[in-house]
């Protein structure tokens, strides 16, 4: 199995996982939703939805791989998901928290492009 494919299920396996976890305490009309796109390698994991009367709709994770790296862009996750990709063995060379400006990126253990 090549690099980008056995990246790209790595991040549908978290992803899959958290969001079972998390519809175990459903919050009425507001569904969770996970989208794969394996032929751009972007994944989202996002809410959305109406709660007492107001639209909810909020991205919890959404990562790319790009380059061969992850670029997490949005995080919301209590443990993070640089913590899991590298508790499944991804080097943090090949990690990109791209939430964070690129001149504050050099500052961390991970990559910065």
């Amino acid at each position: 199995m090549d690099k980008l494919t056995q990246y790209q299920n790595l991040i549908k396996q978290i992803l899959t996982e958290y969001q079972r976890i998390s519809s175990q305490v459903p919050v009425a009309d507001v569904d969770e939703v996970l989208m794969f796109d394996d032929d751009r390698s972007q994944y989202l994991w996002f809410n959305i939805g109406w709660k007492e009367g107001k639209r909810v709709k909020g991205v919890s994770v959404y990562i790319r791989i790009k380059n061969e790296k992850f670029y997490i862009e949005e995080d919301l996750t209590e443990e993070g998901m640089a913590t899991e990709l590298m508790r499944l063995n991804v080097p943090a060379s090949d990690i990109v928290l791209a939430f964070q400006p690129p001149e504050v990126r050099k500052y961390t253990e991970f990559a910065t492009v």
